[in-house]
C-alpha cells in the first residue's frame, strides 16, 4: 500500500488520475477508503472492479485479498496503461487488467463480486455491473451521502436485474475517521 501511495504521488496528478488536492489526503480519503470494502466481499473467487481509473479500489483490494482474482476492468487506454504498469511494479499475480466497458463484458464473465468507486448512478451502474455477476453474487460500491436516493431511483432497475437483497453499511476504516458509505446488493442465487 505504501508503494502504491508512492506511485500515486508521484505520477497521478501528472497523469490525470488524482486532483492535486487529493495528494494530500490519499490515504484517508482514496486508499482507506477502498480499503474499507474489503470485509464486505468474498476472501477468494473472482473480483471485477468496473472504472478501476487510477486503480481505486481495484489495486488497493487485489493486495488485500490476495486469493481473490481481480480484474480491474477500464475503458480507458491511458488508464489501462498505468494500471498495468502499478500492477507490475507492486507485484500483484492476482490482478488482471482488461480494457473495455462493463457492458461489453456480459456473458463472458461470471464474478464472485463487482466493485466501483465514482463511477456512475445506482440505476446505471447495476445496469452495467450486475450482469457479470453469478447467481448469489454481490454488488459492492462505495457511494457518497446519497446512497439511499440512488437506490431508491434505481428500484425498477434493480427488480429487473434479480437484486434479492440491498443494504447500505458502513465502511470503517480507523478510528477517528469518519466511515464511508457502502451500497451491497445481492443477485438473486
Amino acid at each position: 500500500m505504501e508503494q502504491f501511495d508512492q506511485l500515486l504521488r508521484e505520477q497521478g496528478v501528472l497523469r490525470g488520475l488524482i486532483g492535486p488536492r487529493e495528494v494530500s489526503r490519499l490515504w484517508e480519503r482514496h486508499l482507506l477508503n477502498s480499503a474499507s470494502l474489503a470485509p464486505h466481499l468474498p476472501t477468494q473467487g473472482l473480483l471485477v472492479d468496473v472504472g478501476s481509473g487510477a486503480g481505486l479500489p481495484g489495486i488497493v483490494l487485489a493486495a488485500l485479498l490476495p486469493r481473490c482474482e481481480v480484474v480491474l476492468l477500464e475503458p480507458m487506454e491511458r488508464r489501462t496503461a498505468w494500471l498495468v504498469e502499478v500492477v507490475d511494479a507492486l507485484g500483484l499475480a492476482n490482478a488482471t487488467v482488461v480494457r473495455g466497458r462493463a457492458e461489453e463484458q456480459h456473458g463472458r464473465m461470471s464474478a464472485d463480486a463487482v466493485t466501483a468507486r465514482a463511477v456512475a448512478p445506482m440505476d446505471r451502474l447495476a445496469r452495467w455491473s450486475m450482469p457479470m455477476l453469478r447467481p448469489g453474487g454481490h454488488l459492492v460500491v462505495l457511494k457518497g451521502r446519497q446512497a439511499t436516493t440512488e437506490l431508491d431511483d434505481a428500484k425498477h432497475v434493480l427488480r429487473k436485474l434479480k437484486a434479492v437483497r440491498t443494504e447500505i453499511v458502513a465502511g470503517e476504516t480507523l478510528p477517528g475517521l469518519e466511515p464511508t458509505t457502502i451500497v451491497r446488493i445481492q443477485k438473486d442465487g
